[in-house]
């Protein structure tokens, strides 16, 4: 078996849509993590990529075959405001792989030295983003969520300057694409409709064929891409995940999360909790997220506007039809998923009271701070009836008089599920994970590795994370809240 094959589709649009980059050798590499598992199911050599060959290649000192290294060019709104050349600024493409099963994913080097498009950064990541990223990421996969993929983490011997000297490192990374909504402005900022065209055929080509059997692929890849991010930003919702900076340059077009920069998973649940130490504003603060989403999709609708159809006007109906749909797309995956998370089927109560139901219990844990994952883990071992159970969920609630009027609610409603509770609870906890990439947690294991190069706490934490819906013997810890001088306040994006 080869080393890593890939091949390269992407140079095949033309120079307008990357600068060649190589990346930047380091001084003294070694690993951190390497996937197994994601490199037995795409059908990698594990032996072969598990070894100094294999760390050559992730830390960007050799360049597998075929790979030809590139920064992507696009552009983004940040914070609402339009640049129009951002590009891969601290990461380079290497190419595709074709997994076993026949399926091509994107793989890339992040951290790997400075490109084309850095703004005199110096393209490097500190060890924290690549282990944040790293357990995030794949904490992500094993919830059920769409997410790029973390194939290897590699410290690079090297210090970066950040607001002080500190380790650094590179990730690889894997994805069905890296193309962003961004991607699509860059071409649209500059009135190039034929480039732009072949961006949308390159896409529709690898990642939506169906669209191409459509009266108007355009039209039907659009309406593909608004599903998919509704469904995507309901699951982020229905897990208390901020993403942190939902700029446009930072949303995928196949629906996956990417780029998890300052992100975070609430702990005292807040309606509007923010993490991200840019996010002054709090624009994509937790309970805005769902229509920063629509909010994106606009700004891609807006682009491929030329591609949809002749007439301007005509063009401009159909994307606006389409984009009413995510309202409608986001509700149903966002009920759908929290009834599930709160034991309720879709054949009984109304959808509009259940609704209600579901949102009372949030203005209810806004109120008191619950913790957003233990009130659900506690939930979905509760009985119809009152028990000792109860004081357990309680406990997490200031003012318990309220919740238990809720839960009264709750009960009368399950009365009208025709389950028992053993099988309820059973989905209940299918969907309600015990252990999640807590905040708190994650800073542990980056102040362990970067101030005393002691990744067990890293390793530790991952390994609970690989099983989270698993209560397990003895992982107690991982469960709990943080402490008040464990609290993170504010998470950051590393570059």
């Amino acid at each position: 078996m080869k080393l890593l094959s890939l091949t390269n589709r992407y140079t095949s649009l033309g120079d307008g849509f990357y600068t060649r980059n190589q990346p930047t050798p380091v001084a003294n590499p070694s690993f951190i993590k390497f996937n197994n598992e994601l490199a037995t199911d795409l059908g990698l050599g594990v032996d072969e990529l598990n070894s100094l060959k294999g760390l050559e290649i992730f830390s960007g000192n050799k360049i597998p075959e075929g790979a030809e290294p590139l920064a992507m060019a696009y552009a983004g709104h940040q914070f609402g405001h339009f640049n129009p050349q951002l590009g891969d600024g601290r990461a380079v493409y290497l190419g595709e792989i074709t997994s076993a099963s026949g399926e091509s994913v994107d793989i890339q080097l992040k951290g790997s030295g400075p490109t084309y498009y850095s703004r005199n950064g110096d393209g490097r990541s500190a060890l924290g983003p690549v282990l944040r990223e790293y357990l995030v990421s794949e904490a992500m996969f094993k919830l059920n969520v769409p997410t790029t993929r973390a194939l290897a983490a590699v410290s690079s011997g090297e210090e970066v300057a950040r607001e002080r000297l500190t380790p650094g490192g590179v990730f690889t990374r894997i994805a069905t694409s890296f193309i962003r909504v961004g991607s699509f402005e860059f071409f649209a900022a500059r009135r190039d409709v034929e480039d732009l065209k072949k961006l949308a055929d390159y896409v529709i080509e690898r990642n939506y064929p169906a669209a191409r059997e459509s009266e108007n692929p355009y039209l039907a890849f659009l309406k593909s891409v608004v599903e998919r991010q509704a469904s995507l930003i309901a699951k982020w919702m229905q897990l208390g995940f901020i993403h942190g900076v939902m700029n446009t340059d930072n949303m995928s077009v196949v629906g996956e999360t990417i780029d998890y920069g300052p992100c975070a998973f609430i702990d005292d649940y807040d309606h509007k909790q923010v993490f991200s130490s840019i996010d002054r504003d709090g624009r994509y603060a937790y309970s805005n997220q769902p229509s920063i989403g629509l909010w994106n999709l606009t700004r891609l609708a807006e682009s491929i506007v030329p591609l949809l159809a002749i007439d301007t006007d005509e063009a401009v109906k159909l994307a606006q039809e389409t984009l009413k749909s995510y309202i409608d797309s986001y509700e149903a995956a966002w009920l759908s998923g929290m009834r599930a998370k709160f034991g309720l089927s879709t054949s009984a109560g109304g959808a509009n009271d259940d609704k209600v139901l579901i949102e009372n219990l949030f203005d209810i844990m806004h109120e008191s701070r619950a913790d957003f994952t233990l009130c659900f883990f506690h939930l979905s071992r509760m009985a119809i009836k009152p028990s000792a159970v109860d004081t357990e969920i309680r406990n997490l609630f200031d003012n318990d008089e309220a919740f238990d009027v809720w839960l009264q609610k709750w009960r009368k409603r399950l009365s009208q599920e025709d389950v028992s509770d053993a099988d309820r609870q059973h989905n209940m906890q299918a969907v309600n994970p015990v252990y999640i990439p807590r905040n708190h947690q994650i800073e542990a294991a980056i102040r362990a590795a970067e101030d005393n190069n002691d990744f067990s706490v890293f390793h530790d934490l991952h390994e609970v994370l690989q099983n989270p819906f698993t209560l397990q013997d003895g992982k107690e810890a991982y469960m709990q809240t943080p402490k008040p001088n464990e609290v993170v306040l504010q998470t950051f994006c590393g570059t």
